[in-house]
């Protein structure tokens, strides 16, 4: 005969063996913040490890009607810019107790995918950076109105947080002119995106308002590659005085093609800028100008109105975060 597998221990065991009530020993095991005498909640935890109790937290997710998950939609994550954004807040949104689902959409083709095959997931709230996707589409995605639009594409129902990238954009503009920049080149990204599209005309009329001619464009798509690719028909013997990029990794590129132009860093035939201020441009390697924002404080917005969502009133403008121009040596 078969023995009978071992009955897994509950909370009400783990009640009983620290001595507290289910309440408590349910709130000194919950992921969030909630009140809990210090003594017992050591109790509660002790109690738990010796009987080898873990939570079922997909129990708990459906009596408070919240599955702990936030979904975070991007067009993919390989730009340097997204590795310093997302690592700093994943941590934060999993310090609050909810864990995070990542959905690449690189298209609008994936987005209408997902619209036509009713792909869905039952979230908590939906984090929206992809510029594929706007407000209305992302609410019935997910069937929620529990959407934070990071992408330019909001509308009166959704909350949104914004970079103001016109002050840092100014500030580097006048930084070339001051240093005698009288012309240039722009390397973007994808045009259609509003945000980009932003970025680019702020610097079409900071060029005019400082007699910056613009003599060049090239489209990149954000990465080292394609900095990398645009740099020979930038660069040549009639390169203008100063190349803006409106990623900092372009601008890595575009440096590692033209390191000689650039010995210790500092420019000899043309001044580089860059944007986002990646971590890498505090180290020797890539000491690139950059516009960038405090990202500690973007993230903190984003927390701060994920937490209070339903209390958000309709027509609320955007939360701007000021953008600033930091210098180093390669303008």
């Amino acid at each position: 005969m078969s023995k009978e597998p071992p009955k897994k221990p509950t909370i009400a065991d783990v009640a009983a063996l620290a001595g507290v009530s289910r309440a408590v020993a349910s709130r000194a095991l919950s992921s969030e913040p909630r009140p809990v005498a210090e003594e017992k909640r050591n109790r509660v935890i002790k109690a738990a490890q010796q009987l080898g109790f873990k939570p079922n937290l997909l129990a708990r997710s459906l009596t408070k009607k919240s599955v702990n998950l936030v979904a975070i939609i991007v067009n993919h994550i390989h730009d340097l810019s997204d590795l310093d954004l997302f690592d700093l807040l994943l941590n934060e949104i999993q310090q609050i107790g909810k864990q995070v689902i990542l959905l690449r959409v690189g298209s609008v083709e994936r987005v209408e995918a997902f619209l036509r095959n009713g792909i869905a997931y039952h979230v908590d709230a939906a984090l929206v950076f992809s510029d594929f996707a706007d407000a209305a589409t992302v609410r019935h995605m997910f069937d929620t109105d529990r959407v934070l639009m990071l992408n330019g594409r909001h509308d009166a129902l959704s909350p949104a947080v914004l970079a103001d990238e016109a002050s840092g954009i100014r500030e580097a503009v006048r930084d070339a002119a001051a240093k005698g920049v009288r012309s240039a080149a722009l390397v973007t990204g994808r045009a259609s995106s509003l945000v980009e599209a932003a970025r680019i005309a702020c610097y079409r009329e900071e060029f005019e308002r400082h007699g910056i001619a613009l003599l060049r464009m090239a489209q990149g798509d954000y990465s080292y590659q394609s900095g990398h690719a645009a740099a020979a028909g930038l660069t040549g013997r009639d390169c203008p005085d100063a190349i803006f990029c409106t990623s900092d990794a372009m601008a890595m590129g575009i440096l590692d093609v033209c390191r000689a132009d650039f010995p210790a860093g500092r420019p000899t035939r043309f001044r580089l800028y860059g944007f986002d201020d990646v971590s890498l441009t505090e180290f020797d390697a890539y000491p690139i100008s950059s516009i960038g924002f405090d990202k500690t404080r973007y993230v903190s917005e984003i927390l701060r109105l994920l937490s209070t969502l339903e209390a958000f009133v309709p027509g609320t403008p955007p939360v701007q975060v000021p953008a600033r121009f930091v210098p180093r040596l390669s303008a």
